[in-house]
């Protein structure tokens, strides 16, 4: 029979075997822009899970597989991070109540996962890393069911995906164009062979000691210490007494305690997460409902904090307004703008830093609002952004904003005195009818709509993929507008340059712009975003 230990082992060996290889999968990137991202999404999600398993003391198989589905499901990033959130999350529920399992149950349990990442995509498309995680559950069933071991179970998972893996670069256009297999379905594939290896022979050490980076991406506006109000960041596993305790009362008694909370009743178990300055409180209550474990406290101050509390506990708390805004940005100037717009919190982060689904709950649990709409602002970040929605204990409103300009004009289409369904219908057909492209440059040779792209050539990217190659990003930029411009519909042109553009270049740059469309207006601001020259929108 396999043992909670033999799982825990072999996915912290599978995470640090993805962490190793994080580079090879970013690398993948359809597109040879400067900020793949997948294998650091994949990677960071997996070091949550490695983190939370290294510190749980149980040999149950439902509690391991338990704390897998919680610690990703908080710490996924991107959407490969939240797809894969998914298969643990699936995996767990097949588990549920089982101390031990056998290499069928956990064949099953690859295949529960699978079906759970399939069940959370609206519109699943094969040659993914979904494709690649069903082929390999369903070659570990079929090996369970002819007698396999663990080991041989394991090996004909990994066999089959390593196998469906090298077909996805013919399923997908894309991938076929760019010469690469599916960036998500390798990642799968590294976390399997982490798996495999711990069980076969000996498991993967990551390369350097597991370090603070899974929360450094996103951590939002108020990263000194200064502004932690709380200061004990308090989560732990309560195994429910009854399944009638009364988990409601449980969280309307913690709430005031603290913010950052996040209650999820999950049938015979609760997983709690707080900022709280008496963690002792929080834990008198809770074991009323139940046995605790998994309990971890961790001070987030430094020791001059105290001082500071004591200002803020002192403070009148502001009136909790109807609405208030979250939004994602990388870039100083960006940030500048939304916030003047009325963004109450900025997440750092877009390309290359996706914010984690615990990250997004953080910042609206840090706005003073009965509602919060949240601004992605990135394809990527969306799935995060739902996530967050569907556990948080506030009201979130995602607008499915893939750019920045897309929320800016968001946010101008806000009127305080609708009701929040209003707005969000608003906003979302305002975000839709901006149009975008950004300015950057390639890092590997490629064919991509029929162009021959060289490694340091400038693209431009725009929805259709990239529209526009050249060797300097003023004249890449004036062909993007030309060909995302609408001569009888646009008439204004906005662009927000990067933090390695001059601010001469970019009003040469609109000079240019002006006498391609002179009746258009042309507006320019700084953007100060990272890796992309330009980012324009048109409207």
């Amino acid at each position: 029979m396999i043992d909670g230990h033999m799982i825990a082992s072999g996915f912290i060996s599978g995470a640090n075997m993805l962490y190793n290889k994080r580079h090879e999968v970013d690398a993948l990137n359809v597109f040879p822009v400067p900020d793949g991202d997948t294998g650091t999404n994949m990677s960071m999600t997996c070091t949550a899970l490695a983190r939370a398993l290294a510190e749980i003391k149980s040999d149950s198989v439902s509690k391991i597989c338990d704390t897998m589905s919680y610690a990703t499901l908080r710490g996924a990033r991107g959407n490969s991070g939240v797809i894969l959130s998914q298969y643990f999350r699936g995996m767990a529920k097949y588990m549920k109540g089982k101390n031990e399992c056998s290499e069928i149950d956990f064949a099953q349990g690859l295949k529960s996962g699978s079906d759970a990442a399939y069940a959370a995509v609206m519109n699943p498309t094969e040659g993914t890393i979904l494709t690649v995680g069903k082929a390999a559950a369903l070659a570990a069933v079929s090996a369970a069911l002819n007698g396999a071991d663990l080991e041989a179970t394991v090996k004909a998972a990994l066999e089959e995906g390593k196998r469906t893996l090298a077909k996805t670069t013919d399923m997908l256009p894309a991938l076929k164009n760019a010469g690469v297999v599916d960036a998500g379905g390798q990642g799968w594939i590294f976390l399997l062979e982490g798996l495999y290896l711990a069980i076969s022979s000996s498991p993967v050490e990551r390369d350097e000691a597991i370090v603070a980076e899974n929360s450094s991406a996103g951590s939002g506006t108020d990263t000194s210490t200064e502004n932690i109000k709380y200061a004990y960041c308090t989560e732990f596993i309560v195994e429910k007494s009854n399944p009638e305790v009364n988990v409601v009362a449980f969280k309307q008694s913690i709430e005031p305690k603290g913010d950052c909370m996040l209650v999820i009743d999950d049938d015979e178990i609760v997983k709690v997460h707080i900022h709280t300055n008496n963690p002792g409180y929080v834990l008198e209550r809770a074991v009323k409902l139940g046995s605790m474990i998994n309990i971890k406290i961790d001070n987030m101050r430094f020791q001059h904090q105290s001082i500071i509390d004591r200002k803020e506990e002192n403070k009148p708390q502001e009136p909790e307004k109807t609405y208030g805004f979250v939004a994602v940005c990388a870039g100083d100037g960006l940030e500048n703008i939304l916030t003047e717009l009325g963004v109450d919190k900025v997440i750092r982060g877009g390309q290359t830093m996706n914010p984690s689904t615990e990250d997004i709950i953080e910042a609206v649990n840090r706005v003073n609002a009965k509602t919060v709409f949240v601004f992605p602002n990135n394809k990527n970040i969306i799935m995060a952004a739902n996530q967050a929605a569907q556990i948080c204990e506030k009201e979130i409103v995602v607008v499915p904003s893939k750019s920045v300009p897309a929320s800016v004009a968001a946010m101008l289409k806000f009127d305080s005195e609708k009701s929040s369904e209003e707005n969000s219908a608003k906003m979302k057909k305002a975000a839709e009818s901006i149009k975008t492209a950004q300015i950057t440059y390639a890092v590997r040779d490629t064919q991509s709509n029929g162009k021959t792209i060289l490694e340091g050539d400038i693209i431009g990217v725009d929805a259709k993929g990239i529209s526009s190659v050249g060797k300097d990003p003023v004249s890449v930029l004036v062909e993007e507008v030309e060909t995302i411009y609408d001569d009888e519909n646009d008439e204004f042109i906005t662009l927000y340059y990067g933090e390695d553009t001059s601010k001469e270049d970019a009003e040469r740059a609109a000079e240019e712009i002006e006498n391609r469309f002179p009746d258009s207006e042309v507006a320019v601001r700084y953007g100060g975003q990272p890796l992309y020259y330009y980012i324009v929108s048109v409207e």
